[in-house]
């Protein structure tokens, strides 16, 4: 089953995670990928920096009203929600928190299931609370193809795990197998693992609620 879009949301240990996804997908993936992080202000970049180290894919802050294209990563910015508009256009919104976050897992992912529907995959991993929860029940409601990251392999188990009691997520797996999936929906083989994650770790600010925190991903 092919898609037209993956949309990832993640929070607390999130840089790792994403690492250990996109470093098994190859440069000729072809769906666009969007991700929300909670990030703390002045991080973005580096976070961006880190993932681009590790995967072929073009990996770039998402720009509002850019065409998102397949072998792409587009990042959502500290501070604005990110979407999908009409013609796969990429769409920044300045409205207010959805459950304390801004960017919002919740509001990325209402904004594929208006626009793909049955034609995406949906990806929720670690993060304190439960944003993106219910939404990502909306999605496999739909006939998108839903995936939460298994407890044991979560820096915090809020985010995904509520979308389990929910009956949100197809699949329930750990961050590797998550990316072998990916490649598998998308018909490409998985790529190897680049020996640039073998680098020193960025550090990088994560955003939960009202608190930050800085720490080594």
């Amino acid at each position: 089953m092919a898609v037209r879009v993956v949309a990832i949301g993640v929070s607390t240990g999130g840089p790792p995670v994403l690492e250990a996804i996109l470093s098994r997908l190859p440069a000729s993936f072809p769906a666009p990928i969007l991700v929300v992080q909670h990030i703390a202000e002045g991080f973005v970049e580096a976070l961006v920096e880190q993932l681009q180290g590790v995967t072929s894919l073009r990996v770039q802050v998402a720009q509002p009203g850019e065409v998102a294209y397949g072998g792409s990563v587009y990042v959502s910015p500290a501070g604005r929600h990110l979407g999908v508009g009409r013609g796969g256009r990429l769409v920044l919104d300045d409205g207010p928190p959805e459950r304390s976050q801004r960017p919002a897992v919740a509001f990325l992912y209402r904004s594929v299931a208006r626009v793909y529907g049955a034609d995406a995959a949906a990806v929720l991993l670690t993060g304190m609370g439960a944003d993106g929860a219910v939404e990502l029940k909306c999605l496999r409601d739909l006939g998108a193809v839903t995936i939460a990251q298994d407890e044991r392999s979560c820096t915090v188990f809020g985010m995904p795990g509520e979308a389990i009691k929910l009956g949100a997520a197809q699949h329930v797996l750990p961050p590797d197998e998550i990316g072998g999936l990916l490649c598998r929906i998308g018909g490409v083989a998985a790529a190897e693992p680049t020996a640039a994650r073998l680098r020193a770790p960025a550090r990088v600010a994560m955003r939960n609620g009202a608190n930050v925190k800085t720490e080594l991903s």
